[in-house]
């Protein structure tokens, strides 16, 4: 399993990272794992709003098909729409090529909630 510095990682298995006024958020490599090929992903629409932890896409795998949640609020201002034909990058690239949106956002961010890497790892191992 593969943990990433500089990012934050919610207990769901989301990870954010915070640039300016922008957030990238994507799917951590251990749910990428446990969810298995992923087939589909249903992003949300440009400009819609999310709160922290509101559903913010869903993502269908062979195995099961799961909710993802927003690390942070915010609104929606990109999505990867590469994802639409080839939703396999999150299982190829999950903390690159395969992330989800791009949030903005006008307060900052409450991180304070989330785990940086060595605290996700830490909640990780515990789970096995």
């Amino acid at each position: 399993m593969m943990v990433i510095e500089g990012l934050y990682y919610t207990k769901d298995h989301e990870w954010v990272k915070v640039e300016g006024g922008t957030a990238t958020v994507g799917v951590a490599d251990y749910a990428q794992e446990a969810l298995g090929e992923i087939t589909f992903v249903e992003l949300p629409e440009l400009g819609r709003e999310v709160d922290s932890h509101g559903e913010l896409a869903v993502a269908e795998s062979s195995k099961a098909a799961t909710d993802i949640y927003s690390p942070i609020a915010g609104k929606v201002i990109e999505v990867n729409e590469q994802l639409e034909s080839e939703p396999e990058r999150i299982n190829s690239d999950c903390y690159g090529q395969g992330w989800l949106v791009k949030l903005g956002f006008s307060a900052e961010p409450d991180i304070g909630k989330l785990m940086d890497a060595a605290e996700y790892e830490d909640f990780v191992n515990g789970l096995d």
